[in-house]
């Protein structure tokens, strides 16, 4: 993953304007409770532009009129530090990790006085003052500001004249092609993914309680060598299934109803995301059979629409089309206008740092990005829900199934089922 950051701090300082400099945070755990604070979750862009993943750094980028110029600021070690939360990560780790220079790695008590020489017409760094800086300016809600800016308040209010420009759209195009480190680590986190889904599997008709499933498939990828959940499990029996976000589960189980499962490993802070639906009794019966096959229909011809060239709008089109057709024809809506009713959301999404990872969704696929194909239909009145999703890779000529070895086919997940009894 060195030569993976190298690359990618080089590709954004190519985007970037002259005189400028950006600032990208690794952030800090929030507070929990009196003496503790939530676990510290790496913060993506600086992680993607790094490979590290601790808490409370500053990576400086430059970029002059011929020259570019990286630092990287970290936490400095104390003796009550080490004693209490253990040492952080020393210069010369955070060099080989980030492939940064060590003598271009500071303490972060050295910040202001870098920034005050980058500003400083005498002996500024660039040869010049900075005129711009970058920040990376995602928003979480509207009433909530960037946390970069909340960061970078003392800098903007010493240097007023600084133009404040957001990283977020040179971010988001770069993160959307992933390089072959990134995506051995995303192949790593399904490959994690399966191993719980398995386990999953293999357990299904011994379990009473949807959160009994949570736990298996959260043991598995623990033992795998996961880091743990990339987003919240839903295990989703019966009704359940028919809510899209459904994350309570407690429910107890019920051998007449199919499950839905959507989640994902994580693997050096990438992620997986997939969805199977598996049938309580251990076979799909009657209605739960044609749903399901309606879905998997369309999740099939879906993929095989991927390759470069191909846009958002028509995998979104053809697959809501394909769906509203199954399901008038199986008389869960009366009309094909009424698909909305049975199927709320997008066929897809970026995958990769983040579940649903930075992109720009108008752009036509190409190669090197990692989507998601997840068809589904939620018939709330018949008990129903069924998702198949899938995670895949657009290749130069097509696509690649990156989670082509987690059994999909009815007759497939109804042999392993019969196997486990």
């Amino acid at each position: 993953m060195k030569e993976h950051v190298r690359k990618a701090r080089k590709k954004l300082l190519e985007k970037m304007d002259k005189h400028a400099v950006a600032l990208i945070y690794a952030g800090k755990a929030p507070h929990k409770s009196l003496d503790q604070n939530y676990d510290y979750t790496p913060q993506r862009n600086f992680f993607y532009l790094t490979n590290i993943s601790e808490p409370n750094m500053i990576l400086m980028l430059l970029k002059g009129e011929k020259t570019n110029k990286e630092f990287l600021f970290i936490e400095e070690n104390t003796d009550h530090k080490i004693k209490w939360e253990g040492a952080s990560m020393e210069k010369e780790d955070a060099s080989k990790r980030a492939g940064i220079d060590e003598d271009a790695i500071f303490p972060l008590s050295k910040f202001d006085a870098t920034f005050n020489q980058v500003m400083n017409y005498a002996r500024s760094i660039l040869g010049r003052p900075a005129k711009i800086l970058y920040l990376d300016l995602y928003h979480p809600s509207v009433q909530k500001k960037p946390q970069s800016l909340i960061h970078a308040k003392t800098i903007l209010a010493h240097y007023p004249e600084l133009q404040v420009q957001s990283l977020n759209e040179h971010l988001a195009y770069l993160r959307m092609f992933k390089s072959a480190a990134e995506i051995k680590q995303i192949q790593t986190a399904i490959d994690h993914t399966a191993k719980g889904l398995n386990t999953i599997l293999k357990n299904l008709k011994k379990r009473t309680h949807e959160y009994q499933l949570q736990a298996d498939f959260l043991h598995e990828i623990t033992l795998s060598g996961s880091e743990g959940h990339a987003f919240d499990t839903i295990a989703a029996s019966g009704k359940n299934a028919t809510i899209l976000h459904y994350t309570a589960n407690r429910d107890t189980l019920n051998q007449d109803d199919l499950i839905l499962f959507d989640l994902g490993a994580l693997h050096e802070n990438y992620a997986a995301d997939i969805s199977r639906t598996y049938p309580l009794s251990g076979v799909f019966q009657g209605r739960q059979k044609e749903i399901y096959e309606a879905v998997l229909s369309v999740n099939k011809a879906t993929i095989e629409m991927i390759k470069p060239g191909v846009t958002w709008k028509e995998l979104n089109d053809f697959s809501k089309e394909m769906l509203a057709k199954k399901a008038k024809a199986l008389n869960i809506i009366n009309d094909e206008s009424q698909i909305t009713e049975v199927y709320y959301h997008s066929i897809g999404h970026f995958m990769g740092l983040d579940v649903h990872d930075v992109g720009l969704y108008d752009m036509p696929l190409k190669e090197g990005m990692v989507l998601t194909i997840e068809p589904g239909l939620y018939v709330k009145d018949e008990q129903i829900g069924v998702r198949i999703e899938d995670d895949i890779l657009v290749t130069k000529n097509g696509y690649k199934n990156l989670s082509k070895a987690i059994p999909k086919e009815t007759k497939d997940i109804e042999a392993i089922l019969k196997g486990s009894e």
